[in-house]
């Protein structure tokens, strides 16, 4: 990153002195974008959580008995041994995906 900074400081010291201003705006534009982006939130994935078919029923607006016949055909399906749960980040990606249908 020194070496590109390298070309504005010595532009800055052999730049004729109307063509100064320019040489300041542009340095207070990049300026700008680095204090937006350190401003900005950064996303942090979060950790996928397991949802049971009461839990996901209701986030879902479907029966459990739905849940349990389709669960084969279903992307956001888990099991577990003889127990199925639900991925809540799959079921997210799933309702975002049918509403843009």
């Amino acid at each position: 990153m020194r070496s590109e900074l390298q070309n504005a400081l010595i532009a800055a010291k052999e730049l004729p002195a109307p063509e100064l201003p320019e040489l300041i705006g542009s340095l207070a534009e990049l300026q700008a974008i680095c204090m937006a982006r350190l401003a900005s939130p950064v996303a942090v994935p979060r950790a996928d959580e397991l949802l049971t078919v009461e839990q996901a029923s209701e986030r879902l607006g479907m029966s459990a008995n739905y849940l349990y016949r389709h669960s084969g055909t279903l992307p956001f399906v888990r099991r577990i041994g003889r127990s199925l749960r639900f991925s809540a980040a799959g079921i997210n990606d799933y309702i975002t995906r049918k509403g843009r249908r």
